[in-house]
């Protein structure tokens, strides 16, 4: 016992100076915050009130402007287009009439540090978030089944199959003249005792062979020769070199992950539904994408075509949003540097993001972020998507589908063994989201006197 709490001192004296530290960083950040709020009122007084509304006015008839373009049609998009660029260079126009564009830009370069500041210092709080490591033996029979037109020949440029041979694995090399079912390929390879199996390839062929590898409790090996390859970014891998995430096989660890289904298909990412899925269903998209994507919106966010969708998730009704995706696990939403990325992949729980907009106020209205009426973001075990018709387009891990509603989407926790690389970049810090009143606690943490009442106040 007396070893254990020389620990647990030794522990805590180690992390006085990074508690310290991380009041200063609030203290800085609220200080850089009170210090924005005066610069506008030093250069404008009462009349800073009018220069954020200002601002705020200009925002929001952007995004309205913007709403208009993608759901119109010739000249009407055309303005709105022009009126989208317009409108910020009006709002700073008038600020320079009035000599007060150098207070509004250094305002905005103050607040935009606080927040910066203010979430580092909240960040320090968040902890390990990854998935537990367990150290396991090398596979004795690796099978690798690797795409080399994926990423745009990747698994030629890194010679990841000589280099994979070498290794021990076996390896087998789609090809693109001939399509091939890769989840047969993968059981036909645990038939024969491979005992790993793994992929060369983008999310979409990735989630096919995991979904074998889960079914056989094997693990599974991710080579980032992907274009995107968000899988292994959000498995920390090295997206530069997809030669390194073959020392998974020598010199590796594994976690277990969750997975998400849609019907009995898994997917690794996300299943996205309406506009989007829509959209790349077209067969113009692949070689023609922006333009497709500007001639099928207007009809898309109207609900003149398309099916319209009704999305259930515990005790919440979607009715008709424009968009709706579906993620193994939640994606970070708290700042434009965490879109795309999944904090951790063992929560258990999906990530649904859905998006309603109706008109330009409901388009403005999502400047708001997670107060906007026309976002839901939520947190669930199982989501359910009907249609008012037979069918409905879904794009999985990147795949175009059209799948029978209603449509089931469900995690499996746990139901993945993913062996990486011991020595890998890692998955970045989780970032909270941005909370003054927390950052206010932490900055003046409350100390208690010897007769236990508490002030808010701290020596550190």
């Amino acid at each position: 016992m007396g070893g254990t709490r020389k620990h647990a001192g030794t522990s805590g004296t180690a992390d006085r100076p990074r508690a310290a530290a991380q009041r200063w960083a609030a203290r800085l950040a609220l200080l850089v915050a009170a210090a924005a709020i005066a610069v506008l009122l030093a250069a404008a007084g009462i009349k800073s009130l009018a220069l954020l509304a200002v601002g705020f006015a200009g925002l929001a008839a952007t995004a309205a402007a913007l709403w208009w373009a993608l759901s119109r049609r010739g000249a009407a998009r055309l303005l709105a287009a022009v009126l989208a660029i317009l409108l910020p260079v009006a709002v700073l126009l008038n600020y320079a009439a009035v000599g007060l564009l150098w207070a509004a830009l250094s305002a905005v370069a103050l607040w935009i540090a606080a927040l910066l500041i203010g979430r580092a210092a909240l960040a320090a709080d968040a902890g390990r978030t990854g998935p537990r490591e367990h150290p396991t033996p090398p596979p004795r029979a690796p099978f690798l089944i690797m795409n080399p037109r994926s990423g745009g020949g990747k698994v030629g440029s890194y010679d990841l199959v000589a280099k994979a041979r070498a290794l021990g694995a076996e390896v087998a090399v789609l090809d693109p003249a001939h399509p091939q079912d890769v989840a047969e390929l993968a059981e036909r390879a645990v038939a024969r005792g491979a005992d790993l199996l793994g992929v060369a390839g983008g999310d979409g062929t990735q989630a096919l062979v995991a979904g074998v590898a889960a079914r056989h409790d094997l693990p599974f090996v991710v080579i980032s020769a992907g274009t995107r390859n968000h899988f292994a970014m959000d498995l920390g891998l090295d997206r530069t070199d997809p030669s390194t995430c073959l020392d998974a096989l020598t010199d590796g660890v594994e976690v277990r992950i969750d997975l998400g289904l849609i019907g009995e298909r898994v997917f690794v990412n996300n299943a996205s539904f309406g506009v989007y899925a829509a959209v790349v269903q077209s067969p113009a998209y692949r070689d023609d994408k922006v333009p497709t994507i500007l001639r099928e919106l207007p009809d898309l966010l109207t609900h003149q075509v398309g099916p319209r969708l009704t999305v259930r998730a515990r005790d919440v009704v979607l009715d008709a949003p424009q968009g709706v995706l579906i993620s193994n696990n939640p994606y970070q939403l708290g700042d434009a540097a965490g879109l795309g990325r999944r904090a951790r992949l063992d929560s258990g729980v999906l990530g649904v993001l859905g998006v309603k907009v109706d008109n330009a106020a409901q388009a403005a209205g999502l400047l708001r972020g997670h107060q906007s009426r026309g976002l839901t973001v939520l947190a669930v075990h199982e989501v359910v998507v009907e249609a008012d018709a037979p069918d409905v387009p879904v794009g999985v891990d990147g795949e175009a589908l059209l799948l029978p509603t209603p449509v089931i989407c469900r995690i499996t926790p746990g139901a993945l063994r993913v062996r990486v690389p011991r020595d890998r970049p890692g998955v970045p810090g989780a970032k909270p989201r941005m909370d003054w009143r927390t950052l206010g606690r932490l900055a003046l943490p409350r100390t208690r006197d010897p007769g236990g009442h508490e002030h808010p106040y701290s020596r550190t």
